[in-house]
């Protein structure tokens, strides 16, 4: 689809671009780079957001940055946005027709002129003038009118790489007329080599592994800016989140759960990312108060992300996407396996992964400056994508011929589980995802949306590791007990009833220590405590609840008002998990937790209904008379089978 703008004066009604209103109270600013094409050249930078970090010297990315005057007051020409897919460049795009529509900004243009180069369908030859009259074909303007003041016009080419054209063209073979019919691609290039309309503005929008041929093209040149996008900053991301929720109630809800996984709130750097959490989060909101039961662990909503990336993708051959991916999944578990997150040109080449219309989906590159004598390199657009990718390698189907291209690396499950027990705790995220990728709903959603073949077959060796290394953590005659946190963590993310009944079957006792509880946490904690019907005994020492984030941002006071009846106390979760149905419980003890007298309405209801629990143990709390007030209701009540409290 392309867009073309007259000015303000002649404008008719709704002649501007409308974006419903929620295009407005959602746009987020984003985190931005901005230097004449000169310095980038130069620099060492950083791969954007390759390790979710996105450091910067540059700010706050508003549509008003990108042709503001530099420091000797001289606007730039061209402005270069760069970013990976789903970084927000579209957005950006979208976001400066819709002020220059209003008159709000841009107003130095009179016609803006928007190309979709994944969509539009061009000539095989055309001029300048052309092509602005096949855009202004809805509007009763001559290109005579439009071309007469270069100044007042700006070109806006999104997803400028989509064209495929060489941009290696004779000098002498550029035009200089704007009438001149030229092979599209010289008249193209006429544009950005200012041979023709010399004074009229560019805004291009590419993928960083486009930039080294661009940048080739415009050698030389000083009036090209490059914007590079990096994502969202930390303050940000809850401004996202709080613009995506009309509800204040339901945008905090949902930014204290992705705020409560380490992993999710890292990746809410990818704007895209942001979007496909508030979309689930949003979904699991309807109907519910709340999103303490969220059917969707990370490895879902990873999925998701990823199947929105590649939507757009070409659908007629999914064995090459099959294959691709293959080849990206052999590439990544190498890369974990060696603490590489950088490759250069020849480890891609080698792997097959350079095909452009899949590569720029899942991963940066960083064109060499000149006079280095080193090809491109790459990185995955966020560790944890190169992580997840890296547990996909073990589990896709590939008819036993793929190896890693390089490396010669094995899909050998056992000695991945086993390096990661004794020596390579680093591999953990790795390891959660394969148990969230071997989910039935999982195997099912990537053969359905990506046409990926995820093999079965793993799963039982999954379940004989569980079972086997929490045996060896038990000492002889005692209760076998599971002692882990990530164990709780590898059966959240699988979330399958039957899975973890048959993981924790053999297990009588939880024994934790000392660990800060994220929401995440309990949240993993509180699904298998429901589906782990032999646990007799749970300690949870030195552990403290965390519900609420301590460097959250929102003013603390008003958090709690808006959460009491989503969390009335940090140990809500776990006090409704054990009340389970199925419940074995005798023994909890939870010492040095931190326990307020907020717990203790919970721990009462817990006494009252709780038919098998007889010992209860809550050294070190500050629970005041009012709590103890509530524990002795709980003691009162006919179905308290206590027998020992501490």
């Amino acid at each position: 689809e392309h867009m073309v703008q007259e000015s303000h004066q002649d404008r008719k009604p709704g002649a501007c671009p409308r974006e419903s209103p929620s295009f407005h109270s959602r746009f987020t600013p984003l985190t931005i780079t901005r230097e004449p094409w000169s310095k980038h050249e130069a620099k060492d930078g950083a791969m954007g957001t390759s390790q979710g970090c996105a450091s910067t010297t540059g700010g706050a990315a508003t549509t008003t940055t990108l042709f503001e005057p530099d420091g000797d007051g001289q606007s730039p020409q061209v402005v270069v946005l760069v970013g990976a897919p789903g970084m927000g460049k579209t957005t950006m795009v979208r976001k400066v027709m819709v002020e220059w529509g209003e008159g709000t900004l841009h107003t130095q243009f009179d016609f803006v002129i928007l190309i979709d180069c994944k969509a539009i369908i061009l000539p095989t030859e055309a001029s300048v003038a052309d092509l602005v009259s096949q855009c202004c074909s809805g509007l009763q303007v001559p290109a005579g009118k439009i071309l007469d003041n270069q100044k007042k016009i700006l070109f806006i080419f999104d997803g400028f790489e989509a064209l495929g054209f060489s941009l290696v063209q004779p000098e002498a073979d550029l035009s200089s007329d704007p009438r001149e019919v030229k092979p599209l691609e010289l008249t193209l290039m006429s544009l950005l080599k200012k041979t023709v309309l010399p004074k009229a503005s560019l805004l291009i929008t590419m993928r960083p592994v486009a930039l080294g041929s661009l940048r080739q093209c415009l050698k030389g040149e000083y009036y090209v800016d490059v914007v590079e996008i990096l994502g969202f900053s930390a303050a940000r991301r809850q401004e996202y989140f709080q613009r995506y929720f009309e509800n204040p109630s339901k945008a905090d809800m949902a930014f204290r759960f992705a705020r409560g996984s380490e992993i999710l709130y890292s990746l809410c750097v990818i704007p895209l990312m942001s979007w496909a959490i508030c979309t689930i989060l949003e979904q699991e909101l309807c109907g519910k108060k709340n999103l303490l039961e969220c059917s969707k662990a990370t490895t879902g909503m990873i999925m998701f992300y990823l199947c929105q990336l590649l939507k757009h993708r070409d659908r007629d051959n999914p064995q090459v996407l099959q294959k691709f991916l293959l080849q990206l999944c052999s590439l990544a578990a190498e890369g974990i396996w060696k603490h590489k997150v950088l490759f250069e040109e020849k480890e891609i080449k080698d792997c097959g992964l350079d095909q452009p219309g899949l590569l720029p989906f899942f991963l940066n590159e960083k064109v060499p400056r000149e006079g280095e004598d080193h090809g491109s390199i790459y990185a995955f657009t966020h560790l944890h994508l190169q992580e997840f990718f890296a547990a996909m390698f073990y589990i896709l189907e590939d008819d036993g011929e793929m190896v890693s291209s390089f490396g010669r690396l094995e899909k050998n499950v056992k000695k991945l589980l086993e390096s990661y027990n004794k020596t390579r705790k680093d591999l953990n995220i790795t390891v959660r995802f394969l148990f969230g990728l071997l989910s039935h709903k999982s195997v099912e959603y990537m053969d359905k949306t990506i046409g990926c073949r995820i093999s079965p077959r793993t799963k039982e060796e999954l379940l004989e590791w569980l079972q086997g290394r929490h045996r060896g953590l038990s000492h002889p005659g005692q209760a076998l007990k599971v002692s882990e946190m990530d164990t709780l963590h590898f059966l959240f993310e699988m979330n399958e009833k039957s899975f973890a009944q048959s993981a924790l079957g053999h297990f009588t006792d939880l024994d934790l220590q000392d660990t800060r509880l994220t929401l995440y946490d309990q949240m993993a904690l509180s699904f298998c405590i429901q589906h782990w019907t032999g646990l007799g005994s749970v300690t949870l020492q030195g552990c403290s609840f965390h519900w609420q984030d301590p460097e959250a941002e929102l003013d603390p006071g008003a958090l709690v008002m808006r959460w009491r009846e989503e969390l009335p106390c940090p140990i809500y979760l776990l006090c409704r998990a054990l009340r389970h149905r199925d419940s074995a419980l005798q023994v909890l003890r939870l010492q040095w937790c931190q326990l307020s007298e907020s717990c203790c309405a919970e721990l009462a209801v817990l006494l009252a209904e709780h038919p098998g629990l007889a010992q209860l143990e809550l050294a070190d709390s500050s629970l005041g008379d009012t709590g103890v007030r509530l524990l002795c209701e709980g003691l009162r009540t006919p179905g308290c089978c206590l027998r020992i409290l501490r």
